[in-house]
């Protein structure tokens, strides 16, 4: 037989507290093993009882459950936090996420999804219902379209740009140097560099890569 979760329960509200405590000891496989009433007391019972599931409400005294979060997943990586809370708002879902918890439930939400959480984060799994899932799916896309496309090579400096687009256009290293009035073993030496910081061997490549990054049109 496995051995029961420990849980212990954070949360400010008396009545709440209890009620959740007085829930979750009647389930078989649960334990409560120790209470906290602010978020200062959730992690000395972290450190002192080691719970598997820690259950954790964001809006309390002394230290809310936000900073006790990420103090505990810093010093206790090993204890999972599960927020219980009545934030509805995207706004503590993303943070209580990034601080380190491995679930999310409101305390509207039926008795039977508490239990299911606490024994999916005990497991090492992630905790959200559906609705969370979208939300975070949502802020992940959002959050890569806004950044730029990755570059498919080695960032070139201006005067390697500019070299690639007349190498491209078909010029000789002789006709490049008397355009950028340099000598053509500066042409040549920049058209080394320039092959091999790419990866390249050939004019035919270079074209690819010109056309691929935008450095000429694709006609």
């Amino acid at each position: 037989m496995t051995e029961p979760i420990r849980v212990v329960v954070a949360e400010d509200d008396t009545i709440v507290r209890a009620g959740v405590c007085l829930l979750l000891n009647t389930e078989r496989d649960i334990d409560v093993v120790g209470e906290a009433a602010n978020g200062q007391e959730a992690i000395e019972s972290a450190e002192s009882l080691r719970p598997d599931v820690l259950l954790m409400d964001i809006s309390m005294p002394v230290l809310n459950g936000l900073e006790a979060t990420q103090i505990i997943k810093d010093r206790f990586p090993e204890i999972e936090v599960l927020a219980l809370t009545m934030h509805r708002s995207d706004e503590y879902f993303f943070a209580m996420l990034k601080a380190g918890a491995a679930g999310y439930v409101t305390k509207g939400a039926p008795t039977e999804e508490l239990i299911e959480a606490i024994r999916t984060v005990a497991r090492g799994e992630i905790y959200l219902r559906n609705d969370l899932i979208q939300r975070l799916l949502r802020d992940y896309l959002a959050h890569v379209q806004d950044q730029p496309p990755d570059p498919a090579g080695p960032e070139l400096t201006p005067r390697e740009a500019e070299i690639v687009r007349w190498l491209v256009d078909g010029y000789s290293t002789k006709e490049i140097a008397e355009e950028l009035e340099v000598s053509p073993s500066t042409v040549h030496s920049h058209r080394n560099n320039l092959m091999n910081k790419l990866g390249l061997s050939s004019r035919r490549e270079l074209v690819v890569y010109a056309r691929k990054n935008g450095l000429i049109g694709a006609s």
